[in-house]
């Protein structure tokens, strides 16, 4: 779950904060893989920033140890979840590292599943970048999954009741399982 503690991340436009939505989606997501039969492991369950040895600027100690988490735990791939903020659009996209192999074919998975399950109208596609830490540093294929836009009301609305949020969370469990069942047979 994105953000969290003094980070609030977006503030969408009803006022839902942004590591509000990450973490109950996030909790959501956890259960729906576990009775999957996957072993999940979250690097935070409450309201708080990812705490480690390290001091210092608050933001950034939280992205190291967020990535010194995901080193630890040597996972198979790494599920960010966060939402999204610009004017007059809507609907998930999932980010990969540009140059991660493996994280596109999971952006795809992830992607591809939540389109179809959420009933997008304008379906989104997945998209590169090269700038996010979590990306960059993560020692496992990473994505990151924006689930929608604070920014867009009825989504907005939408992102921040447990019904719509059960149903992101079932999506990208979905999208998941899919994209492990394909790397599991093609020995990747």
């Amino acid at each position: 779950a994105g953000h969290g503690g003094d980070d609030p991340g977006k503030i969408g436009i009803n006022q839902a904060k942004e590591k509000d939505i990450n973490l109950a989606i996030a909790k959501k997501l956890k259960v729906c893989l576990e009775k999957a039969g996957f072993e999940v492991v979250m690097t935070r369950e409450a309201d708080e920033s990812v705490k480690g040895p390290e001091q210092g600027n608050k933001k950034s100690t939280d992205m190291r140890n967020r990535c010194a988490k995901i080193r630890e735990t040597k996972p198979a791939m790494a599920v960010s979840v966060h939402q999204n903020s610009y004017t007059e659009v809507s609907g998930p996209q999932v980010f990969y590292y540009t140059t991660s192999a493996e994280g596109k074919e999971i952006a795809g998975c992830i992607q591809n599943v939540m389109n179809k399950e959420l009933q997008i109208e304008r379906p989104r596609e997945i998209k590169a970048n090269d700038t996010y830490y979590i990306l960059k540093r993560s020692e496992a294929p990473a994505v990151i999954v924006e689930c929608g836009f604070l920014t867009n009301p009825e989504e907005a609305e939408k992102l921040s009741g447990e019904e719509y949020q059960e149903q992101v969370a079932e999506a990208v469990a979905k999208g998941i399982a899919k994209c492990l069942e394909y790397l599991n047979e093609y020995g990747n």
